[in-house]
């Protein structure tokens, strides 16, 4: 990509992101925090009955137009589970400093109430598709039928097809470069083509990424939902067992880790100017972007795998995508923590990216690390782009569920596809804060606003639990406060 067109647009995203940031920072933290107080710490008071839900969802649907619970969890793990659990953990430290762990920690602690919220809001105002009979939803559907404003919606739905679509599996492409390229060298056997007398490098890897991209974007979301169950488990699975391997043959420097995590969370530098970026230390700053590109919780993303699972309450799924969070962050994430930070390469700013992570693994368990980080990623990024397709897939839908629309979209997330191999890491991952901070603004704002919803909900679920039954039935009817404003033949 060309140096100057790529200043220039770093530049531009970059003013706009200072003073988003400054804000969304402060502002996530309270409605996590809102929720947790609202919900009765819901994450914690409910953690082992939703471990329950979801494995009792492994099998069942009732519904041949539905996907089970278990395949909403792992399409919106395949979306979590990605770069942001390798690259983004590796930025983060290197930026912000291991106390960027911490406030990932946390940040994932209070996302677990809201990723509750807006999946349980999800389920309760989804609505069947007419074409194909599926279901739908997401936040552009609550914010519709529950806020009544129907234009908020459609800018939510805009900036979620802008983040997921494009942005956000350009990042995925550009970190398969990234692995590959300090793997394998393949950045370095591009295809030099001359088209008119003007010689044009085109990146094989780029095009053979788009090529495998297509291939399951037209097969819609129960496709998407059959190819994220099949690997995603395993694939996460084996990235563990070689992160607790790396634990266990540096048991001895696990405590100190987790004091330095804990004391360099707690070291002040501020983030930024203004009024809200002075309250920001760059631990705090870089822990919250990163832990939110890489959970998702709060965003507004997961309710839309949410809404497409059959459930016989709206708190089921809220539950089952609460998990989503807590193997995300507590689990993958600080698996790749302890990766870079046992190894002390983090201190070298001249590793960048998912590069730090391959050269801490390299230093840990041999030259096959960088060989084996490479392939993983490879299959975490090409599973967050198919997520991130269904996510994306959902929303063009609610603005025009149009065929040659649809294949406009499609055409775009190829291209986009295309563009995160050759454009540089800062802009990708900056261009990404920017338009997940539009997106997540808008969904927080109105997962505060829908909040008599969700209590009502957890009121009910709580409540038939107390009384011993089993698995609770959600009935619309039962709450005639709620009926007139929830459109739905499904409850």
């Amino acid at each position: 990509m060309n140096e100057q067109l790529n200043e220039t647009l770093l530049g531009w995203v970059n003013a706009l992101n200072g003073p988003l940031w400054d804000f969304l920072v402060v502002f996530l933290v309270a409605v996590g925090i809102l929720y947790t107080v609202m919900t009765g710490a819901v994450q914690i008071r409910l953690f082992w009955h939703s471990m329950k839900v979801m494995k009792r969802s492994r099998n069942e649907t009732k519904d041949e137009h539905g996907i089970t619970p278990f395949q909403a969890f792992v399409t919106g793990l395949a979306s979590r589970v990605g770069v942001g659990n390798v690259a983004g953990v590796a930025i983060a430290i290197a930026i912000g400093g291991p106390g960027a762990v911490f406030w990932m920690w946390f940040t994932a602690f209070l996302g677990m109430s809201s990723a509750f919220v807006e999946s349980s809001l999800a389920q309760l105002f989804k609505i069947r598709d007419t074409q194909n009979k599926q279901f739908r939803g997401g936040p552009a559907y609550y914010i519709t039928q529950g806020l009544k404003q129907k234009w908020l919606g459609i800018l939510f739905a805009i900036a979620l097809i802008l983040t997921y679509g494009f942005v956000f599996n350009a990042v995925q492409a550009n970190a398969i470069i990234g692995a590959t390229s300090h793997a394998w060298g393949w950045d370095q056997a591009n295809l030099n083509l001359s088209l008119g007398g003007f010689e044009l490098e085109v990146s094989w890897l780029g095009l053979f990424l788009v090529l495998i991209t297509a291939v399951i974007i037209f097969g819609g979301i129960k496709r998407i939902a059959k190819v994220a169950e099949s690997f995603v488990p395993f694939m996460a699975l084996l990235y563990l067992i070689v992160a607790l391997y790396i634990a266990v043959i540096n048991y001895d420097m696990l405590p100190s880790i987790f004091q330095l995590i804990f004391t360099k969370a707690f070291e002040f530098e501020a983030a930024a100017g203004g009024f809200f970026g002075a309250m920001v230390s760059m631990a705090m700053m870089m822990g919250i972007k990163r832990g939110l590109f890489s959970n998702e919780a709060g965003m507004g993303s997961a309710p839309n795998a949410a809404a497409a699972s059959d459930v016989k309450h709206p708190v089921n799924q809220g539950l089952v995508q609460m998990l989503g969070v807590f193997v995300d962050t507590f689990v993958v994430c600080s698996c790749t923590a302890i990766i870079i930070l046992v190894s002390g390469l983090y201190e070298n700013a001249g590793f960048e990216g998912v590069t730090l992570t391959q050269m801490a693994l390299e230093s840990q368990i041999g030259a096959w690390g960088d060989d084996f980080l490479a392939l993983i990623l490879f299959l975490f990024a090409y599973s967050s782009i198919i997520g991130n397709y269904a996510y994306a897939e959902g929303n063009v839908q609610f603005i025009n569920n149009n065929p040659g629309v649809m294949m406009i979209f499609r055409i775009l997330v190829l291209f986009m596809v295309y563009f995160g191999s050759i454009a540089s890491v800062p802009l990708i991952w900056n261009m990404a804060d920017l338009f997940m901070g539009v997106m997540a603004s808008i969904n927080l704002i109105a997962i505060l606003l829908l909040m008599p919803f969700i209590l009502m909900l957890l009121k009910d679920y709580t409540g038939q639990l107390k009384r011993g039954v089993k698995e609770p039935v959600f009935k619309l009817d039962q709450h005639p406060k709620f009926k007139d404003k929830v459109k739905s033949d499904i409850w």
